[in-house]
């Protein structure tokens, strides 16, 4: 699985690989093989070894 551009281990789903990295789901963006996946999602979306990941943090600001 690649996870913005680097391989990584795979995680069960999209919840487990936020916590791992210790993403707040609420302040991110998950794009999986091109597709948006939807916020309430993220504890039902099971991943797969070809999967390939973006994760976008907001960030406030100025």
């Amino acid at each position: 699985m690649k996870v913005n551009g680097q391989f990584c281990d795979r995680t069960h789903t999209v919840a487990a690989l936020l916590a791992l990295r210790g993403l707040d789901p609420q302040r991110v963006a998950v794009e999986r093989n091109g597709a948006i996946v939807p916020r309430d999602a993220f504890a039902a979306t099971v991943l797969a070894d070809d999967d390939v990941l973006e994760i976008v943090s907001f960030v406030g600001g100025g």
